[in-house]
């Protein structure tokens, strides 16, 4: 990740900041592990811990049909069915400890907002595009674009129309940049299959000086729960740092080849605890007078494998 400064800020941090007409910004320190990871700080217009009150729970558990069993299966995908709802239409196909993955079809846009309080969210852009609103500004996106939503992100999905199709992934850990692909400082070398200005973040927006009733649906632990904000939770004026929202489209995959065959982990586009996602793109394929293309069986004993098929 990389330094982003959006919208007003005070020149120190911590340190009083008001309005033209002399009221009060509230900082907000947004990031995970307790003071030590990649954190930012946003300036809102009110305070962002208003809540009124506390609804609905809805169990969203996801139902075992299989498990302790070692059958070969073929998963039909583009047979889930199409639901109106965002989160209605998230169908989870696999799960472990680590990440739960699947597909989603959501035909119309979120007229409520939501936050996934435990979970890094992956969504990948099958079919489809529209605007990713969220707290930090906003991200277009469209087909072949991965949206890297940051846990406790409060976000909108909207669509420009019915079709849509996302490929996405909840992560009990954070989503980062393969490691090996970065120097000390956290710059991605140049022999990185991407760069920092493939790695789009958020525009800035105006912030939303509103109060009222705002629903936001927060996600933890299998539940999702109706919380009442009284303020529109889009009121940032400003902020800056290295944990934020951001896309990255597959056509900036620049593909490392070689005269024979190299092993998936060339592919890898992002990592997290115990998984990583790899993007096996258009390339130069093993040109080695003597290569076998893709020569070898293998049995990657320690990882499950999941193809997505884009195109």
């Amino acid at each position: 990740m990389r330094y982003v400064q959006l919208g007003k800020i005070p020149q120190k941090r911590h340190t009083i900041f008001k309005s033209e007409d002399d009221q009060f910004y509230y900082e907000q320190l947004f990031g995970t592990e307790g003071f030590h990871g990649i954190a930012s700080l946003l300036y809102h217009t009110h305070r962002p811990t208003q809540i009124k009150s506390i609804g609905n729970v809805k169990d969203v558990t996801p139902k075992i049909a299989v498990e302790k069993n070692v059958t070969p299966r073929m998963i039909k995908g583009a047979k889930v069915a199409a639901e109106d709802d965002f989160l209605e239409s998230r169908k989870v196909l696999m799960l472990n400890n680590d990440l739960k993955m699947g597909l989603a079809k959501p035909r119309k846009s979120t007229d409520y907002f939501y936050k996934n309080a435990e979970c890094d969210e992956l969504l990948f852009v099958h079919a489809g595009k529209g605007i990713l609103k969220t707290m930090l500004g906003n991200i277009d996106f469209s087909v072949g674009d991965y949206l890297i939503i940051p846990r406790g992100t409060i976000y909108q999905l909207e669509v420009e129309n019915e079709h849509n199709v996302f490929f996405f992934i909840e992560a009990h850990s954070p989503i980062y940049t393969p490691k090996r692909y970065r120097n000390e400082f956290g710059q991605l070398l140049e022999h990185s299959p991407f760069c920092e200005r493939d790695i789009i973040p958020p525009t800035f927006v105006e912030p939303k000086n509103e109060k009222g009733d705002f629903l936001i649906k927060v996600k933890k632990e299998n539940q999702i729960t109706d919380f009442i904000y009284a303020t529109h939770p889009f009121d940032v004026v400003g902020w800056d740092g290295y944990f934020y929202p951001y896309k990255f489209n597959i056509k900036n995959f620049e593909p490392i080849t070689g005269r024979v065959h190299q092993p998936p982990p060339v592919h890898q586009n992002f990592e997290a605890h115990n998984f990583v996602v790899c993007s096996f793109c258009a390339r130069m394929y093993d040109y080695h007078p003597q290569a076998i293309p893709a020569p070898y069986n293998h049995s990657n004993i320690d990882s499950d494998e999941v193809l997505f098929y884009r195109r």
